[in-house]
């Protein structure tokens, strides 16, 4: 679906999730060169002031508070955390890379470069989750400890679960070396052939197709792709392998209605 816009910001939305959320662009904000504009990354160099103002626009945009907001370390695991209530102010980022949450008052965020933004929404529950999938990510399975543990902890049936896989570098940019196929391999086993693709003479990792697959596995009943390339669309998209990790994150958000 086209981009929305809204106050100078433009984002991603899914047409199958209905909750509140977005994944942001790289427009609308603060930031001058490389981070330009809408940087939500804290760690890439970019002046931290200009970081939060980046923020407060990006959850004013969806008209959320950004006092309601509960973030992570992200670290490429598989470890989930359940946001019971917005993250204290002055509380230290726990190490995750899953957050999940059935309370109306807290908003999910994430930051991205690359890597794939997993949202995922339980109607019938009242559940919605984030997830952040980089190789390491999807070779941890982030996805379906994702909706084992919106069933644990939640009860929800992960065929009621409505998923949407982010835009994220797409396979004709996503080269990778001998040890990453050998463990793609040994995940995947015969599936790994509809994921390693020759390309210029290099091996590249479907990572949009790697994360579909494995919601399935996971038995979620509907999967959106956004099968948006942050490489190919730098004018929209922050991309680190493509800016050569000159460049800012963009931000993802997920809250119920």
């Amino acid at each position: 679906m086209p981009l929305i816009h809204h106050n100078g910001l433009r984002y991603f939305q899914f047409d199958t999730l209905q909750t509140r959320h977005a994944v942001f662009t790289r427009h609308g904000g603060v930031s001058p060169e490389p981070w330009g504009s809408l940087n939500v990354g804290g760690t890439v160099g970019d002046d931290l002031e200009r970081v939060k103002e980046n923020r407060l626009l990006s959850f004013y945009a969806l008209g959320r508070a950004p006092e309601s907001a509960f973030e992570v370390w992200q670290v490429h695991s598989a470890d989930v955390v359940c946001a019971r209530a917005p993250r204290p102010h002055g509380e230290s980022l726990r190490q995750a890379d899953i957050i999940l949450t059935d309370t109306h008052e807290v908003t999910l965020f994430m930051r991205f470069a690359d890597c794939v933004p997993i949202l995922l929404h339980d109607p019938r529950k009242g559940v919605v989750g984030l997830a952040h999938a980089g190789w390491r990510g999807t070779l941890h399975d982030v996805a379906s400890a994702t909706v084992n543990a919106m069933h644990k902890q939640y009860d929800s049936n992960p065929a009621d679960i409505v998923a949407g896989i982010g835009p994220s570098i797409g396979p004709d940019h996503y080269q990778i070396g001998a040890d990453v196929i050998l463990q793609v391999m040994q995940k995947y086993g015969d599936e790994s052939e509809l994921l390693l693709k020759s390309h210029n003479g290099k091996i590249h990792f479907d990572l949009w197709k790697a994360n579909h697959l494995l919601l399935e596995r996971a038995g979620v009943g509907k999967i959106e792709s956004a099968e948006i390339c942050t490489a190919c669309h730098t004018d929209d998209w922050f991309s680190h392998r493509a800016e050569k990790g000159r460049t800012g994150r963009f931000g993802a958000l997920i809250s119920l209605q």
